[in-house]
């Protein structure tokens, strides 16, 4: 009976290299995991940012809870990411230098119901980069369609 959410960032792997991942949990409100589990979220024009020591998710859109009240959440609002301290650590130091950004690539619910969104350390593409990619992706596909 259970359905499972998987909310990719399709544009993720096409627009960066994706260097290193790590799931984190999220810090919601009641409406918002909701919502979550109805599958009306969106991570595609998503990044994070640190503010002090912490990691927030920015510009993810987690659509109102159709059934909420006026204690329903704003869509477009930071989040806290849940990491360890080791795990923040690591992340900081890289964005630090020059080049790397952290992007959700994936969110989706766990076994236990909790809500964890898989973060990656990107690197940016440019559009040679981008245009290879596609030409392997192409390449492979024939390969698929021949075997």
């Amino acid at each position: 009976m259970e359905k499972s959410v998987n909310i990719r960032n399709k544009k993720a792997s096409h627009e960066y290299f994706l260097v290193q991942e790590f799931t984190a949990g999220i810090q919601l409100t009641g409406t918002e995991i909701k919502s979550i589990r109805d599958g009306k979220a969106s991570i595609v024009d998503g990044y994070c940012t640190f503010t002090g020591e912490e990691l927030f998710a920015r510009n993810l859109h987690i659509a109102e809870y159709t059934y909420g009240t006026h204690y329903n959440h704003e869509a477009k609002r930071d989040r806290k990411m849940l990491l360890t301290k080791r795990e923040l650590k690591k992340l900081a130091v890289k964005v630090k230098e020059r080049g790397f950004t952290i992007i959700p690539v994936l969110l989706f619910i766990n076994e236990r119901g909790l809500a964890k969104l898989t973060i990656a350390l990107a690197r940016g593409k440019h559009s040679y980069d981008k245009r290879e990619t596609l030409k392997q992706k192409d390449i492979q596909r024939e390969i698929e369609r021949h075997s």
